[in-house]
C-alpha cells in the first residue's frame, strides 16, 4: 500500500511538472519566403555561368595565379578556417552533453574522532578485531568508477547539438561566401593594374605627340608665325598630361600592393600581360534562373543553416521549462585498511536517480526563451533579405554587362573619329586654316576619349567578375 501511495504520488508531481513546463506562451515559429521571381526579366533556360569553375571562367594565367595564392595565403580567410574549426569543437561538446560521464576515483584519508562526541562515544566501545583498544582516528581508503548522465527526454541536448551543426555548415558556408569575395576582389584589382597600365601607355604616348607638337610651335614662333602665348599652352597641356603621368604611376603601385596584401605577400612586382587588355573577349553570361541562387550562392545557403539553428534552438530552450532527469551511480571498493580493499566485502556501489524542475523564479528561463523566438525571427527576416539581395545584384550585374557593351562600342567609335581629327588638325594648323587652340582642344578631346574608353573597357571586366560573383560562382 505504502509503496503504491509513493508511486502515485511521483507521478502526480511529473505530471503537475510537465503540465506546469507547458504553461508557457511564446511566439509562434516564423516561416520564411524563399518565393523568387520566375526569371529576370527575359526568357531563358536553366544554363548557370555559376557553375563554370574559375580557373576557366577566367582565362588569363597570371590572374589564375594570383587567385591561387590568395586562397592559400590570405590571412583573412585563414581566420575564417579556424572560426569553422570552433565550430567544429562545439558540435562536439553539443555531443557529449547528451552522453553518460565516466570518471575514475580514487582517494585516501585519515580522520581523528573526538571521544566524547556521539560518534566518538560509540566507536570506542567497538574493537572492529583490530585488537587495539578504542579507535582515536580512522583512516579511509576508496577508488572506483562513477558516471552521471542526465536523460535527454525533451531532446534538450539533442536539439542543441543539432543547432551546433547547423551552425557548423553555415561557418563552411561562410567561408565559401568569403572565397567568393576573395575571387572577386583579386580579379578585380588585376583588371585596374592592367587598365592603368594601358592608360599609362597611352598617356606616355600623348606626351610623345605633344612634346613633338611643342618644338613645331616654338619653330613657328621663331618664323614669327604665332606667338608666345601659343608656346605657352602647348607648353602647359605637355606638363598638365606629364603631371596624370605620375598621378597613374602612384595609382598603379597601390593597386599591385592591394594585391600583394590580398594574396599575403610583402610588396613586390606582379606579372600581368597589359597588351591583352583590350583583346580580352566577354564571353556569354548564362544566368539561368533565379531559383538557383537559393543553391548556388554561399550568402544564402549560410543563412539558411542560421536560420534551421535558430529554431532548434527555441526548442532546445523551451525544454528548461519540463523537468528535467539525471541518473548518477558509481561502484568501487572501500576500506579502512588497504589490505582489505580489494574484497568482496569492500565493494561499495551508489545509484540515484533526480527528477528537477523550475517552480519559483522563472524569469531568467523565460529570458532566454523569448530571446531565442526573437532570435529565430531575426533569422527569418536574414534569410529573406540575403534572398531579395543576391537576386537584386544579378539584375544589376546583367543590366550592367549589357550597357557597358553598348557604351564601349559607341565610345570606340569617337575614339577613331577623335584620333583622325588630331592628325586633321595638325595639318591645318601648318597650313595656317586653323588656330593652335582647335589643336590643343582636339588632342585634349582625343586623350580623354581614350582615356573613358579604358575606363569603360574596365567596367566590362569588372561587371563579368561581378556577375560570376552574384550568380554565385568563384567557390566551387
Amino acid at each position: 500500500m505504502t509503496k503504491k501511495i509513493i508511486y502515485n504520488s511521483i507521478v502526480i508531481v511529473f505530471v503537475s511538472l510537465f503540465l506546469w513546463g507547458c504553461n508557457i506562451s511564446g511566439n509562434a515559429i516564423k516561416t520564411e519566403n524563399k518565393s523568387v521571381p520566375a526569371s529576370y526579366g527575359y526568357s531563358q533556360d536553366s544554363t548557370n555561368t555559376a557553375k563554370i569553375s574559375w580557373k576557366i571562367y577566367f582565362s588569363d594565367s597570371n590572374l589564375v595565379s594570383l587567385i591561387e595564392t590568395a586562397l592559400k595565403n590570405n590571412q583573412e580567410l585563414n581566420i575564417t578556417l579556424q572560426e569553422i574549426e570552433i565550430s567544429k569543437n562545439e558540435v562536439r561538446a553539443r555531443k557529449g552533453e547528451y552522453l553518460p560521464f565516466v570518471g575514475l576515483q580514487g582517494g585516501a584519508g585519515l580522520e581523528r574522532i573526538p571521544k566524547y562526541t556521539w560518534r566518538g562515544s560509540v566507536e570506542s566501545n567497538l574493537d572492529l578485531k583490530t585488537n587495539k583498544g578504542p579507535i582515536e582516528s580512522q583512516s579511509d581508503y576508496s577508488f572506483g568508477a562513477y558516471a552521471s548522465w542526465e536523460l535527454d527526454v525533451w531532446k534538450k541536448l539533442r536539439n542543441a547539438k543539432k543547432s551546433a551543426v547547423m551552425r557548423y555548415l553555415a561557418s563552411i558556408e561562410g567561408k565559401n561566401f568569403m572565397v567568393t569575395n576573395l575571387v572577386k576582389e583579386v580579379a578585380g584589382s588585376y583588371y585596374e593594374l592592367i587598365a592603368l597600365d594601358n592608360q599609362l601607355d597611352i598617356v606616355e604616348k600623348n606626351i610623345e605627340i605633344q612634346s613633338s607638337a611643342l618644338q613645331v610651335v616654338k619653330q613657328e614662333k621663331e618664323s614669327a608665325k604665332v606667338t608666345q602665348l601659343a608656346v605657352n599652352r602647348f607648353e602647359a597641356q605637355l606638363l598638365n598630361t606629364k603631371n596624370l603621368q605620375y598621378e597613374i604611376q602612384q595609382k598603379i603601385i597601390e593597386t599591385e600592393n592591394r594585391l600583394n596584401f590580398l594574396t599575403g605577400r610583402f610588396p613586390q612586382p606582379v606579372k600581368r600581360n597589359a597588351s591583352a587588355f583590350n583583346n580580352i573577349a566577354l564571353d556569354s553570361v548564362y544566368a539561368g534562373v533565379p531559383s538557383q541562387l537559393l543553391i548556388n550562392r554561399p550568402d544564402i545557403r549560410q543563412a539558411e543553416f542560421e536560420l534551421a539553428a535558430s529554431r532548434l534552438d527555441v526548442k532546445s530552450a523551451r525544454a528548461n521549462f519540463y523537468p528535467a532527469f539525471r541518473i548518477q551511480g558509481g561502484a568501487g571498493f572501500q576500506a579502512f585498511n588497504p589490505a582489505f580493499l580489494v574484497n568482496p566485502e569492500s565493494i561499495i556501489y551508489t545509484l540515484a536517480g533526480d527528477l528537477m524542475a523550475p517552480l519559483v523564479n522563472r524569469n531568467a528561463i523565460k529570458a532566454v526563451y523569448y530571446n531565442a523566438n526573437a532570435r529565430q525571427v531575426q533569422a527569418v527576416y536574414n534569410y529573406e533579405q540575403t534572398i531579395l539581395k543576391g537576386y537584386m545584384e544579378v539584375v544589376n550585374q546583367l543590366s550592367r554587362n549589357n550597357n557597358f557593351s553598348k557604351s564601349y562600342y559607341t565610345k570606340l567609335k569617337e575614339v577613331e573619329i577623335l584620333t583622325q581629327s588630331i592628325n586633321i588638325s595638325n595639318s591645318l594648323f601648318r597650313s595656317a586654316r586653323a588656330d593652335y587652340g582647335e589643336v590643343l582642344l582636339t588632342q585634349r578631346e582625343a586623350l580623354e576619349s581614350v582615356m573613358e574608353l579604358i575606363e569603360i573597357k574596365l567596367k566590362q571586366m569588372n561587371a563579368k567578375v561581378d556577375i560570376y560573383q552574384a550568380l554565385g560562382g568563384g567557390w566551387n
